[in-house]
């Protein structure tokens, strides 16, 4: 053999090596984090509902659900779990998007908690933002300034859905793209608006070799009602059985699905909503109005969502994205202390632009089957949120766990897929450890529920609860003594056990005092507001249908 042909082959025979050795390219996952807007445990047809939802529905067939995963129970302290991966109190917004001067309630994300916009950008990934923002007004603590490469929504904590046009001279639609303000088109509808804005991002974002991470932040369907007449018409009749036959109907399809324990106590009826049957006759079809541009609403966001995965399809980003679907608190009933505020400004009818129309606390009784009470309360309707997580790579499809899941989980769960480092320190700043634990061992099958060393603890405007396996202690502003319930038998929070087991209680409440102060909880008393200034959501409507009749 030839000397040149000797190191002709030995030179083929290392490159070979090396080849082999070579990792293949990495394929970190898209991931698509959609959250609702003041949507009911069972408002999605995976859930029990009769609304037509067959986009959501087939995430859930083809992915997983949890029939336990939890909220901070309303708009802001939920996207700031959501968004840092943190308690609300420990990311700054631990009562509202107002300042209340202390550092856990100062309105807006602090530098100490690193939103996933940040963590993921770090980690190489696209970071996009489309829909509401809600935990920071100034321009300081917008998206764009924290983390996301680009933006199209609104910052504070509601929006109508349509320009006024011809229903007045109301205030425009005010939005912001990449951090220059902007209005609503006349002719176009909010919901469809996020959704294009999410799909030209990208779009846009595709002509690179990085993955990327979209929050699709709907602010659907939260008041005010307004949606498409044509969506609105599918649900014409649908809802003069009324509340109280709709909700057995649910409970029903929730049995039969594998969503509600047959053997767990279903809460019961709420005495403040007037039976069906005792509702006037003109009043009903207001109502029914009402219940009906509610789903349309519902309907409108499934549509949007059906849309973004055709997109997904074309760009054949599909079969390597990981979409996560939750909603940010239970439906609005009332809240407790606050009075009945009719509704700001009606110049149109309902579900047109010029209404400012509620849902109302007999529908909400109904959104949040089979659980008790309502957004801004800890008891379980106001806490639980439909949970669908789709990755047909490592999730097996039709799979319903316990799941017993937490906002503060999400975070970690993305850094995982991501294979992202959450830094100990960020521009010279030490950062909150994270509390939660990823979700990925539930979502692949390995457990049926987060695996977590302490409790999950809950307060806002001193509404406050533990959860610490089976048992749930919760109290409701402004008393403060502690209700307890085993949740394994009865989620419906029908039969207070506190009295007799004071044991559990007391354990629980050490457990909440060491947590509070750990994070810089203080009583609400101390630091509760003297005015509305500024809160959208605080001055939401109180329902009592059984005392007023509905406002339209």
């Amino acid at each position: 053999m030839r000397i040149s042909t000797f190191f002709t082959i030995a030179f083929l025979g290392l490159s070979e090596a090396f080849a082999q050795k070579k990792p293949a390219p990495e394929q970190r996952p898209n991931i698509i984090l959609i959250m609702v807007d003041d949507l009911g445990y069972s408002d999605i047809g995976a859930f029990g509902s009769e609304i037509i939802t067959p986009n959501i529905d087939q995430l859930a067939s083809e992915g997983i659900r949890f029939r336990e995963f939890y909220n901070n129970s309303i708009c802001a302290p939920t996207r700031a779990s959501l968004i840092t991966g943190q308690y609300p109190h420990k990311a700054g917004v631990g009562y509202f998007n107002v300042n209340l001067g202390l550092p856990a309630y100062q309105g807006y994300l602090n530098k100490e908690s690193l939103t996933f916009g940040e963590v993921l950008k770090g980690a190489g990934y696209t970071t996009l933002l489309s829909g509401k923002w809600h935990v920071g007004n100034d321009s300081l603590a917008w998206p764009n300034q924290r983390g996301f490469d680009h933006f199209y929504g609104f910052i504070n904590g509601a929006s109508n859905y349509f320009d006024l046009g011809k229903y007045g001279k109301g205030p425009k639609v005010e939005l912001v793209e990449d951090n220059k303000r902007i209005n609503l088109p006349a002719d176009k509808y909010l919901t469809d608006e996020i959704t294009d804005h999410a799909i030209s991002f990208i779009e846009e974002q595709s002509k690179t070799p990085k993955p990327f991470f979209l929050y699709l932040a709907f602010n659907a369907p939260h008041w005010p009602l307004q949606a498409h007449e044509a969506d609105i018409a599918k649900y014409k009749g649908r809802y003069s059985i009324g509340w109280d036959s709709l909700r057995q109907e649910r409970i029903q399809k929730q049995k039969a699905i594998g969503i509600a324990n047959p053997k767990q106590a279903l809460a019961e009826r709420d005495p403040e909503v007037t039976p069906w049957d005792n509702v006037p006759y003109d009043e009903k079809l207001l109502w029914e109005r009402k219940m009906e541009i509610y789903a349309a609403m519902v309907d409108r966001v499934d549509q949007n969502i059906g849309k973004l995965r055709e997109k997904l399809k074309a760009l054949k980003k599909d079969d390597n994205t990981v979409i996560v679907f939750l909603s940010d608190n239970g439906a609005q009933g009332g809240y407790a202390g606050a009075s009945p505020r009719r509704p700001q400004r009606n110049t149109g009818p309902a579900g047109t632009a010029g209404s400012y129309v509620y849902q109302d606390q007999p529908w909400a009784y109904v959104s949040n089957t089979p659980h008790s009470s309502y957004k801004n309360n800890m008891h379980e309707g106001g806490i639980s949120a439909p949970f669908i997580a789709w990755y047909p790579k490592q999730i097996k499809a039709g799979t319903i766990v316990k799941g017993t899941g937490h906002l503060i989980d999400l975070a970690p769960t993305f850094y995982d897929f991501a294979k992202a480092n959450y830094p100990a320190t960020s521009n010279g700043v030490k950062t909150n450890a994270l509390p939660g634990k990823s979700l990925v061992p539930v979502l692949t099958g390995k457990v049926e529920e987060v695996e977590r060393g302490e409790p999950i603890f809950w307060e806002r405007a001193g509404n406050r609860a533990v959860r610490k396996g089976k048992w749930k202690i919760v109290s409701t502003y402004p008393a403060y003594k502690w209700e307890l319930y085993d949740l394994e038998t009865d989620r419906g929070e029908t039969t207070d056990i506190a009295g007799s087991k004071t044991d559990i209680v007391n354990e629980l409440s050490a457990d909440y005092a060491k947590w509070a102060e750990r994070t810089g909880v203080v009583d609400y008393d101390k630091i509760k507001p003297t005015n509305r200034a500024g809160t959208s959501e605080i001055g939401a409507p109180a329902a009592r249908p059984n005392r007023r009749p509905p406002t339209f």
